[in-house]
């Protein structure tokens, strides 16, 4: 089954097709003639996610997901939140974003947080939404030089290593993507039976 799925970044989806295995091909809005920035105008994941799924939909009229994730921060009031990719500056920039991240902690003792992933399917246009979430904690600096964004700062509970410290098979197993890809795996592979 062709799908797209609403990212250019090679991390992201190398991570999703794993999740989603062999009966999926994944097409980026690349694959499919579309080089503009996807909106992201909303106040919440969901919204985001939503809002990245229809537009694909409204453009090129086939079946794709959206998801939009956010690193919540107990101390700081659950930011970065819907502003994860873009806390530091407009242009996705990790270092600069784990950089604030520290600098916004320092002096907290408090230091739970989650990633949390809200993905929008739509499949013959109907939506349907899937969440996935993880608990853990920041450590005060950065570990760890694989996967992305705040990996190398963030400790899923029950573990002592960071995501940017784990294989991708371990991490996917653990992750908020991967619990909401798996869901939306679910459904998929329910459908097809």
């Amino acid at each position: 089954m062709n799908i797209i799925f609403a990212t250019n970044n090679a991390h992201k989806l190398s991570e999703v097709q794993a999740v989603l295995g062999d009966g999926f091909r994944l097409l980026t809005p690349r694959d499919c003639a579309i080089t503009e920035e996807l909106p992201e105008t909303q106040t919440t994941l969901e919204g985001n996610a939503r809002q990245k799924a229809r537009y694909l939909y409204n453009h090129t009229g086939h079946d794709c997901f959206a998801d939009d994730t956010g690193l919540e921060v107990e101390a700081l009031g659950g930011a970065p939140g819907v502003h994860s990719a873009r806390y530091a500056t407009d242009g996705h920039d990790f270092a600069a974003n784990n950089r604030l991240l520290l600098r916004n902690l320092e002096g907290k003792t408090d230091r739970r947080a989650r990633f949390r992933t809200v993905i929008c399917l739509i499949l013959g246009g109907e939506e349907h939404l899937f969440e996935g979430i993880v608990e853990g904690r920041i450590i005060d600096q950065e570990r760890g030089t694989a996967g992305f964004g705040y990996d190398p700062l963030f400790i899923p509970e029950g573990c002592d290593r960071t995501f940017a410290e784990m294989d991708a098979a371990t991490k996917n197993a653990l992750s908020h993507r991967g619990r909401a890809v798996r869901k939306l795996a679910d459904y998929l592979h329910s459908i097809e039976k």
